[in-house]
């Protein structure tokens, strides 16, 4: 009888994502001691394919002798500029690769729009990635970020991403220590400190996104220890938590999509993002309208939702039964300012929907005042 030989399967390759509450709190430093361990002490053929050291002469120290993959040169509209060489990296195939700035936005003539895609196509390749992001890159984190610090994150990173993840390292200071650190003139230069200290370093906007920094490492080793005993059947899977988001045409609904996003990721579940049309629902709007809804779903699935796309003559029987049908147990409702008249004369798809379904924690997201992002 012939042996069968059987071909072991190559593992999946590793995602390490090194987070911090703000600039200058020794991302990119960590990431660069640990390449160099692995090269150094442990024999592991790592490459850097980009770093941005901002200029610090102790992140640049950190780099020594690790292989720097050149970056890319891109003409563009006269203008040259340069980019991480995603083609070159996956030739040279290395075994692991470091890629700072996560949450960066390609340079126009690249083949993906955002770094992240880069990394994912490294994955797939079969190159572990080491990358590092700020905390307020997290797509879900946007409009706590705006309120808290007074600013626009205009590049982010989907919570979806972070879910692959197989580690999380959070790089952590005192608050005294980074605001030291910019004084030194260690993050920004000099004569941008004192903006900077009165404005994204004050302490109560530092103190917060430090702690959102320590939540989202807890979380993401919650979910992976849960996960891990799932597999190797240590405890009985609990009956899952399902998440629905109810999806409109209204401008600020991608508030209800970051919210669902981040009840998702605390209860480690998957999640719906839900749209029911109404034939009979006519507008001049209608293009306006259609094309945000088509905005909502493509920002609804970077996120990790699955999205359902109802027809219904009356909305809430759909988001009804959908709920029903499937278990729902957490769902986000907008509320826009609306008179008791238009109320009695139209009813309340939330109102109904709270009086027909039971055991369901409902979340309602003010819309008065959307936010746009540029």
């Amino acid at each position: 009888m012939a042996e069968i030989v059987l071909e072991k399967q190559p593992e999946p390759a590793k995602l390490r994502i090194y987070i911090g509450a703000a600039p200058g709190v020794g991302k990119t430093y960590q990431m660069l001691s640990n390449a160099y361990t692995m090269r150094h002490q442990l024999g592991i053929d790592v490459v850097i394919g980009l770093v941005d050291t901002h200029g610090r002469a102790e992140t640049e120290a950190r780099i020594r002798d690790l292989e720097i993959i050149p970056p890319r040169v891109i003409p563009y509209h006269g203008v040259t500029m340069t980019d991480m060489d995603l083609d070159a990296i996956l030739k040279r195939h290395p075994h692991t690769v470091v890629v700072d700035e996560l949450a960066h936005t390609n340079v126009p003539g690249c083949r993906n729009r955002k770094r992240y895609e880069d990394v994912i196509e490294l994955l797939d390749a079969g190159i572990n990635v080491m990358t590092a992001v700020n905390i307020q890159h997290l797509e879900t984190l946007n409009d706590a970020v705006n309120r808290s610090a007074n600013t626009v994150i205009r590049e982010t990173v989907p919570d979806s991403f972070f879910k692959r993840a197989d580690e999380v390292v959070n790089v952590d200071v005192t608050i005294e220590e980074l605001r030291s650190r910019l004084r030194q003139g260690k993050i920004y230069a000099l004569d941008k400190v004192e903006q900077a200290l009165a404005n994204f370093f004050r302490k109560g906007n530092l103190n917060m996104l430090r702690e959102l920094s320590l939540r989202t490492t807890a979380e993401q080793v919650s979910s992976r220890a849960a996960e891990y005993r799932r597999t190797q059947g240590l405890e009985q899977a609990p009956i899952p938590e399902k998440v629905m988001v109810c999806l409109s045409t209204r401008p600020g609904t991608e508030r209800l999509l970051r919210v669902g996003s981040r009840i998702a990721g605390r209860l480690a579940t998957n999640w719906y993002a839900v749209y029911v049309h109404a034939p009979e629902n006519k507008s001049i709007e209608d293009a306006e309208a259609q094309h945000r809804i088509e905005e909502y779903e493509r920002m609804a699935r970077d996120l990790g939702a699955k999205v359902v796309m109802l027809t219904d003559r009356h909305v809430s029987d759909a988001l009804i039964h959908f709920a029903q049908q499937e278990n729902i147990s957490h769902v986000v409702f907008g509320q826009s300012a609306r008179t008791r008249w238009d109320i009695l004369l139209h009813g309340s798809v939330l109102n109904r929907f709270l009086n027909e379904v039971r055991d369901v924690t409902v979340q309602v997201v003010p819309m008065n005042k959307p936010l746009h992002r540029g």
